[in-house]
């Protein structure tokens, strides 16, 4: 009875260590950063083409997880030419001085279900601001998709000095959206 309750134990055990898997290769092609904001109330949007990841998440041990992001600024993409131009500049990004902007998770904690809170520090022009991201995780296949959204005041990060420090023209809060695929490194 003992062998037979060992070997059940072990036959478990190997089982659940094939299933665990470790998403660790950001799939860019499949991913997307990108954010939301009021300009003379109106509603836009617009997204940042380049960013990296490093990531290590197995939903078997969540406690273990790690999760790096940098985004190029310069690869902004507000739908006109001219708006890149601005925000790329001095009085926004200022991506002479700053060129990234770097999210560093410093826990992640499960919620139920898919949905996960992930603590971290969100740094943009030389300013650093603890934060805390809702975001759910769903395996696709071999794959899975890390997605969420969040809303970080610019003003905390002064982007927009000078005249546009002010927020008449164009609103202090930013919703930033994420969608990151991730597959498991062989």
């Amino acid at each position: 009875m003992n062998r037979l309750a060992l070997a059940f134990a072990l036959t478990s055990l190997l089982a659940s260590t094939a299933q665990a898997v470790e998403y660790n290769q950001l799939q860019a092609d499949k991913s997307s950063v990108a954010f939301s904001y009021s300009q003379m109330g109106v509603a836009m949007d617009g997204q940042f083409r380049k960013f990296a990841s490093q990531l290590s998440f197995d939903p078997a041990q969540v406690a273990k997880a790690k999760l790096a992001v940098d985004v190029d600024l310069a690869s902004i993409d507000t739908g006109a030419p001219e708006l890149d131009t601005e925000a790329t500049g001095r009085d926004w990004f200022n991506i002479r001085s700053f060129p990234t902007a770097r999210f560093v998770a410093a826990s992640v904690k499960p919620l139920g279900g898919n949905r996960y809170s992930v603590a971290g520090k969100l740094s943009i022009k030389g300013r650093t601001k603890d934060i805390v991201v809702p975001a759910t995780f769903t395996p696709q296949g071999n794959a899975g998709v890390f997605a969420g959204s969040f809303t970080i005041r610019r003003g905390d990060f002064s982007i927009g000095e000078g005249a546009w420090s002010a927020f008449d023209i164009v609103a202090n809060d930013v919703q930033v959206r994420f969608r990151l695929t991730a597959s498991s490194r062989k």
